[in-house]
């Protein structure tokens, strides 16, 4: 894995987990729901990096 992409999705899973937090702590679901999306974004960006890894051998 790229340290820049491993970098990028660990920095959108923390973003994004906080965001979500955050907007659930004040009952604001908009927020709460794009922390999410950001979140999930990150987890994906991490998976791709690990199957190319995986790939390398």
């Amino acid at each position: 894995m790229s340290a820049s992409e491993k970098a990028k999705a660990k920095t959108e899973q923390t973003v994004g987990k906080v965001e979500k937090e955050a907007g659930r702590a004040v009952g604001n679901e908009r927020v709460a729901a794009e922390g999410e999306s950001k979140e999930a974004k990150g987890d994906l960006r991490g998976a791709k990096e690990k199957g190319k890894d995986a790939l390398k051998g």
